[in-house]
This record gives structure tokens, C-alpha cells and sequence, in this order.
């Protein structure tokens, strides 16, 4: 079980997490499976998923230290313990929840409450937010983070919504420490029909992309 500091250096150090509004266990694994392959290992399990917190048990229980699993789309500090409990190792919010971050910090996990505007940002970071997740970032897109990060260096901001391959290298050279994507990054018609070489593809044009574009920012 990493601390709190390792899951912070994993998440920024993989990049991305990949957002999954799975079906079953068995379903989210098969995604998990796939999207590992592709060079990505950070997994994010909405609350919206059915029987989540036994989805994130099983799939945690699976992968242990191979793949990291974490919850979003927490609203209160009592979801955010129950799916710490079930094997949760960070978790994201879409909007900001000051009790939510305390109880994740109770429990020593990473928490990345969702923000927007200026003040909001400021006040997650001032309650101890690990990093900020800008929801929905496609309405500034990178310029609106760049625009943030210029009076508030200090805090490290994680754009959701509006991230694909496009905008990935965009979001990095404005200052993102890592990305957030879900149907970016998991097609669900191929997943419906089962061609998982497809997520696996768009999952290594992502690494790829966050690599390369990591590599040219360090000159």
C-alpha cells in the first residue's frame, strides 16, 4: 500500500488517470487490463458506476501494486471513507468538499477535489487539496490554466473534461501536472464490442504523447 506521497509521485509521474464508468468488476478489469498495456496504470472508478464500491474492491484486490486504483465523483466525506475502506488509494471530486478532504487525509490518500474559478482553487489548495482538479477545464481549456498558474504557481492543477489527444500536450506546456480522460481515452462502442485493442491503442498514443511532450518541455 503506497503513502499518500507515493500515490501523489505515481499519479504525476504516470500522467494521466483514466476515468471508467464500468458495468461490473469484470467489465472495469477487462478496460484495466487493456489500458495497462497501453502504458498507462493510473485508474479512476466513479461513484456513478453500479455496485461501485464492490467493483473497486475486486479490481484493488486484483491488481495490489500493479495498477493504481482510486474513486471519483465523491460528493461527501462518508463516500470518501467507505470507498477508502474498499480498497480506494486516492480520490477526486467534481466539485469542492472540505469534509471530503479531511476524511481522505485522515486516511492518508491523496485527494483531488473538483474547482474552477480563481477562489476555488485557492480555497481547495488553503484546505489541503494534494492537487486541484479544474472541472470542466474545455470551458478555459490550457490558456485559462495558464492564466491561473501565473498568480498561483504553487498549486498543481489536473484538468477533466475537454482532455484528448489533441489538447494533451496543451494542458502539459500550460502547467498540468497530470490529466484526467474518459471517453478520450476509453472508446465505448469498441468496448462494447469487445475490441479492447482499440483502448490499448489510444492508451499509448496518450503515453506517447505525454512523453514526448514532457521530453520537449525539459529542453
Amino acid at each position: 500500500m503506497p503513502s499518500r506521497l507515493e500515490t501523489i509521485d505515481w499519479i504525476m509521474n504516470t500522467g494521466m488517470a483514466a476515468v471508467i464508468r464500468a458495468q461490473s468488476s469484470e467489465h472495469l478489469m477487462q478496460v484495466a487490463d487493456a489500458i495497462k498495456e497501453g502504458g498507462i496504470d493510473v485508474i479512476e472508478v466513479t461513484m456513478t458506476t453500479p455496485d461501485a464500491l464492490q467493483v473497486i474492491e475486486e479490481t484493488s484486490s486484483k491488481y495490489g501494486d500493479d495498477v493504481l486504483i482510486g474513486v471519483g465523483s465523491v460528493l461527501d466525506a462518508e463516500t470518501c471513507r467507505m470507498a477508502i475502506l474498499a480498497g480506494a488509494e486516492f480520490v477526486v471530486g467534481p466539485c469542492l468538499d472540505r469534509g471530503m478532504i479531511e476524511m481522505a487525509h485522515r486516511y492518508d490518500k491523496p485527494v483531488l477535489p473538483g474547482a474552477f474559478t480563481p477562489t476555488e482553487i485557492k480555497q481547495a489548495w488553503d484546505w489541503g487539496a494534494d492537487m486541484v482538479k479544474v472541472f470542466p477545464a474545455s470551458v478555459g481549456g490550457p490558456s485559462y490554466f495558464k492564466a491561473i498558474l501565473g498568480p498561483l504557481p504553487q498549486i498543481r492543477l489536473v484538468p477533466t473534461g475537454g482532455v484528448d489527444i489533441n489538447t494533451t500536450p496543451e494542458f502539459l506546456k500550460a502547467g498540468a501536472v497530470a490529466l484526467c480522460a474518459g471517453s478520450a481515452l476509453v472508446d465505448k462502442k469498441a468496448v462494447a464490442e469487445g475490441r479492447f485493442d482499440v483502448v490499448t491503442e489510444t492508451a499509448r498514443k496518450f503515453r506517447e504523447a505525454i512523453d514526448n511532450t514532457r521530453a520537449e518541455m525539459a529542453g
